[in-house]
């Protein structure tokens, strides 16, 4: 059992980099920074290119969200009704080498955006998917007790290796202005600094970082082979429509999935444009968005293993309660300050001030968004039926991913209503106060009996 749980660690562990290297500190903002300048040439004004960079990269990841959303259960309805999550596991995995490798092909001249975030929509589709089908797992893992661990155990593993790609990629590949890299060096293997290669190869090396980490994967968590029929799309979706009727039923679930809907949309959104605010709004170059990476993901790792063990003493409803306060305080931070000034405060002229605030925003964001996240799978596994596991995250899934068009179009609407990328990240605000509100009807213990995961080992 204990190599089986390894197992599952290295998923967090090899698909962590696409997160963070991809979504949130250097492809993110590289993107948006290339489109900006493009959108400057074809004759939009500083601000309001930088808008339209913060609208383009908004409306990748909503149509990406969509489909997540709306497909995810019925995959896992299928996959719990031939009970082969290996397989769809691997077909996913696939997806996210191809999408991220194609980012190889970036041009920094801005000649192919769509065809990048189409790639980039690819992989990060495949990364979500397989998500669920890791997180069904989690109920065979451990009691009802021990799976807040686990989880947060998992996540502080996956982290971990988030930090250790980064401190890569920018050791060796990601240039700074003057061609270097973070510690002086040329970009690795020759790499072209003019054109990018160093920042572009960070695809294909999150690409072969999730090959080779995948392996224990595949080695260590062993399921039984699948016995049911081959699941097909009719029995998908009766299942589906079976357990959303159903919900009606369990006021507590019903109530935990809205309620997750909206903090988890709102801390994708805090993700997503973490590194995109630093680049549009306090102007940071690459690298510097890579240490604030490195410092937010270090603090993630911890927080998420602390997160474990509060989780496992006090249960997963007051540590959720207690992270997305603290993240309203800090979307309330980040919408208030510039370069200039902090609610009105001015900064002196030249101050690293608001560098300084928004590095500690970032422990924050990745210290109790990584609480959230372990705290919220260890609540919905008390609310799951180990032999619908599936089709239940798959549920989770769609809560998380039918409205995570919302984050995305909002901060769109918002940025293109105030032409300001700073502004237009207010609408996470009002996303985590929903979340918060509907979370008083959820049962701090679940609505699912304690289960026996020696069958599972």
């Amino acid at each position: 059992m204990r190599k089986r749980i390894w197992g599952w660690y290295f998923f967090d562990w090899a698909s962590q980099p696409y997160h963070t290297l991809l979504v949130t500190f250097v492809f993110g903002p590289f993107f948006a920074g290339v489109a900006a300048d493009y959108f400057m040439t074809q004759g939009l004004a500083d601000e309001a290119a930088k808008a339209q960079a913060q609208v383009i990269w908004s409306q990748c990841l909503t149509i990406a969200g969509l489909i997540i959303g709306f497909s995810a259960p019925f995959l896992g309805a299928m996959a719990d009704i031939s009970g082969k999550r290996i397989n769809w596991i691997t077909i996913f995995s696939v997806m996210v080498v191809i999408g991220a490798s194609g980012l190889w092909f970036m041009d920094p001249a801005g000649s192919n955006l769509w065809w990048m975030l189409a790639s980039f929509g690819f992989g990060f589709i495949g990364a979500e998917y397989a998500l669920i089908f890791i997180n069904a797992q989690l109920p065979s893992l451990g009691t009802k007790k021990e799976v807040g661990k686990i989880s947060g155990s998992g996540f502080a593993f996956g982290y971990l290796g988030g930090v250790f790609s980064l401190i890569i990629a920018l050791a060796l590949f990601v240039e700074q202005p003057n061609g270097k890299t973070l510690v002086g060096l040329d970009p690795i293997f020759g790499l072209n600094a003019a054109e990018k290669e160093g920042t572009r190869a960070v695809g294909p090396f999150t690409a072969l970082w999730f090959m080779i980490f995948m392996v224990p994967y595949f080695l260590w968590v062993r399921e039984p082979k699948g016995t049911g029929p081959r699941g097909t799309f009719g029995q998908a979706f009766g299942l589906v429509v079976t357990s959303v009727k159903n919900l009606r039923n369990r006021k507590s679930l019903t109530s935990y999935l809205v309620s997750s809907m909206f903090y988890r949309d709102s801390l994708n959104g805090l993700y997503s444009f973490g590194g995109v605010y630093a680049a549009l709004v306090l102007n940071w170059e690459l690298t510097l968005i890579g240490a604030f990476g490195i410092i937010a993901v270090v603090s993630a790792a911890a927080f998420s293993w602390v997160g474990g063990s509060w989780d496992r003493k006090y249960g997963p409803k007051p540590v959720i309660t207690i992270a997305i306060l603290v993240l309203i305080l800090v979307c309330i931070t980040v919408v208030g300050m510039d370069r200039s000034q902090i609610f009105g405060i001015a900064f002196a002229e030249g101050s690293n001030a608001p560098d300084i605030i928004f590095m500690t925003c970032g422990v924050v964001i990745g210290g109790f968004g990584g609480i959230l996240q372990s705290a919220s799978r260890s609540l919905m596994v008390r609310h799951t039926d180990p032999e619908k596991a599936t089709e239940s995250f798959g549920l989770y899934g769609l809560s998380g991913r039918a409205t995570a068009f919302l984050a995305p179009a909002l901060i769109a609407a918002a940025t293109a209503a105030t032409e300001s990328a700073r502004l237009g990240v207010s609408p996470l605000i009002a996303l985590f106060l929903i979340g918060l509100l509907l979370l008083r009807w959820v049962k701090p213990q679940g609505d699912q009996p304690e289960w026996d995961t020696t069958a599972s080992a």
